[in-house]
């Protein structure tokens, strides 16, 4: 590898982990928000998003770079590839918590009825889910990967009881069924931070082993589209 391609991934992959950092700071600040009714910090988390969208743009930009200019190949490639990638996702993990920060906002001056959702509990597994692919990125761990695809499942078990548990809110306080939704909405965007963790997880496998295993969920209990239409 030349020096000058060997300093360019290697900034190109502090690049990346400062943007998996903001983006994982961002999740924790939307959650916190909703949990204790924070419109300002909400307001925080929605400003904050254009600083997620320059990185990834930046991001965006070195990579096409280095493909031009050095042509790498073998690991250097795929690694390239799969910022490329991985860039994207955390991208679209900063918008979800940008949604989940309105909704938080919205609802902060709400007085809802007690209810069935255990968004907190979806919450904690969603985090855990983002900081997990940011270290079996870091340490290149495909078996930390394969724990985060198999997680998945259980944050969409948990979204699905969201839904019945929404219906049966509804059916009792149809004066907050508004309301009601935007919590579901909430759980819905909590469940797609999940698929794109999982997304990431799938990279950093094709990073290691060169092997792309989207679709091939057999083997790790991981199901694909498990909530889809909810």
């Amino acid at each position: 590898m030349s020096k000058p391609l060997q300093r360019s991934l290697q900034q190109l992959k502090r690049s990346l982990l400062s943007l998996a950092t903001v983006v994982e700071e961002q999740c924790k600040d939307a959650l916190r928000s909703f949990h204790n009714s924070d419109e300002q910090l909400a307001e925080i988390v929605i400003e904050r998003d254009n600083e997620v969208d320059l990185i990834e743009v930046d991001i965006e930009e070195d990579c096409l770079k280095i493909l031009a200019l050095y042509q790498p190949v073998a690991f250097d490639l795929r690694f390239v590839v799969a910022v490329l990638k991985i860039n994207n996702d955390l991208e679209r993990i900063g918008d979800l918590a940008l949604n989940i920060a309105e909704r938080s906002a919205a609802l902060s001056k709400k007085n809802l009825p007690e209810t069935t959702l255990q968004l907190d509990v979806m919450g904690d597994l969603v985090i855990g889910m983002v900081k997990r692919c940011i270290d079996a990125l870091i340490n290149k761990d495909i078996e930390l990967a394969r724990q985060i695809m198999a997680m998945d499942v259980k944050v969409d078990q948990v979204h699905r009881d969201h839904f019945e548990a929404v219906k049966q809110a509804i059916i009792e306080y149809p004066v907050h069924a508004l309301d009601f939704i935007q919590l579901l909405s909430i759980s819905r965007y909590l469940e797609r931070i999940g698929d794109q963790t999982t997304n990431i997880a799938e990279d950093v496998i094709y990073l290691v082993e060169g092997e792309i295993v989207r679709h091939r969920h057999v083997e790790t209990g991981y199901s694909e589209g498990l909530a889809a239409d909810i």
